[in-house]
């Protein structure tokens, strides 16, 4: 197996996981796994879609603002029901709960469970 930089920087990290090229370094997809399952969340593609965009967001956003993230994910969703439907699937907040499920700190607003609810 291959050396990449990050192993030769940081030799005792956890190996990266190529599926989440943007994840934290301390993020481990079976985090979340658990995380969701404690959640009452059974991943699905869609979730995982939902993780990856968001780490891809947040590494070149490291504050991103809230409404441009629902905006980001309500188009990139658009064909399966844009918001209505990322709130049925992460029902605590598809940038909320996304995040904490991405091992991301949610920007301010995102907590918020009055801000965006799409009922």
């Amino acid at each position: 197996m291959p050396e990449t930089m990050q192993d030769i920087m940081n030799p005792g990290a956890a190996s990266h996981d190529d599926r989440f090229p943007h994840a934290p370094s301390d993020w481990t997809a079976d985090d979340a796994e658990r995380s969701a399952s404690d959640e009452g969340l059974t991943m699905t593609d869609d979730h995982w879609e939902v993780i990856r965009s968001l780490q891809a967001y947040f590494e070149g956003d490291a504050h991103p603002n809230t409404r441009v993230l629902h905006d980001a994910l309500d188009e990139h969703f658009h064909s399966r029901g844009g918001l209505k439907y990322l709130y049925e699937i992460f029902p605590g907040g598809p940038v909320a709960q996304g995040c904490r499920l991405a091992g991301l700190k949610p920007p301010a607003g995102a907590v918020d469970s009055s801000f965006g609810s799409v009922k």
